[in-house]
Formats: structure tokens, C-alpha cells, sequence
């Protein structure tokens, strides 16, 4: 179960973001769950460690959204810990981890749009007034008829 960092000098980038390859730890542990043999033999399973509290290029506002959205997958330390085993090679887990945090990272970096209340114009308004006060006028004459005897 030993880590290294990760082999290839790519950085991560997700927008304006760039999260240096020497950042994150990769280690590799055996996989759970059925397999047989090459399971039981076999360290397939990535694991993916990632220290956002140290990282410079991420913000505060961007490590809070990561906090919510990692959830029980980062530590109290800040230290993100990703774990796939869906693949059976290594090379195939580690890319479906690198996919993962990037999603996350992508989900946290996202900015809602500032939303301008608009006004209702004063035509509008008249509109849909004289349209409720003829739907009044109307539902007021269907009572029943009465003859002046």
C-alpha cells in the first residue's frame, strides 16, 4: 500500500482553477467485493488524496463549497479522500478518481448568476386589474333573477 505522487506531470484544470499534479497522492489498495483471485492479489483499487487547506490556487469560498459537497469524503484536516474500484486495472481507477474530484472542483468553482428583480410596469398591472375587476363583474351577475312583483 505504498503512495507516490502522481506519475505524469499533468495539472488538473477546471476553468480559471489549476491544481498543480505534485498536490495530489495516489496510492493503491486492494479492491473489496467479488473478484475472485485477482482481487485478492491484485492492488487495483486508487485512492486519491487531495490537501485543499494547503492548496494556494483554491479560495475560501471554493474549499466551503468543496466542504459541502465532499461531505464525509474530506477530512477535518481538509484533505479529500477519493477511493474507486470500478475498474479492474489501476490505470482505469485512477483516471475514474482524477474524473471525480474534477467534477467536484467543477461543482464548486460554479457561481450562481446574480439575479436582478425586475418590476411589473404599470400597464401590466392595469391589465390584469381590469381583467379581475371584469371576471368580478361577470361571476356578480350570474346570481338568480328576480322579477319586480
Amino acid at each position: 500500500m505504498g503512495a507516490d505522487r502522481i506519475m505524469s506531470s499533468q495539472d488538473i484544470h477546471v476553468g480559471t482553477l489549476v491544481i498543480p499534479a505534485e498536490a495530489l497522492v495516489f496510492s493503491y489498495i486492494r479492491a473489496s467485493g467479488p473478484g475472485g483471485q485477482n482481487v485478492n492479489k491484485v492492488s487495483t483499487a486508487a485512492q486519491l488524496r487531495f490537501d485543499v487547506a494547503t492548496c494556494q490556487s483554491i479560495d475560501s469560498f471554493t474549499f466551503n463549497k468543496l466542504r459541502q459537497i465532499a461531505g464525509s469524503r474530506m477530512t477535518q484536516a481538509g484533505v479529500i479522500v477519493i477511493t474507486a474500484q470500478r475498474f479492474r486495472s489501476q490505470e482505469r481507477n485512477r483516471e475514474d478518481v482524477i474524473e471525480r474530484l474534477t467534477e467536484m472542483l467543477r461543482a464548486a468553482t460554479h457561481r450562481q448568476k446574480f439575479r436582478r428583480p425586475t418590476r411589473i410596469s404599470k400597464g401590466v398591472k392595469k391589465r390584469r386589474l381590469d381583467s379581475k375587476r371584469r371576471h368580478r363583474n361577470i361571476k356578480k351577475n350570474r346570481g338568480r333573477v328576480r322579477g319586480d312583483d
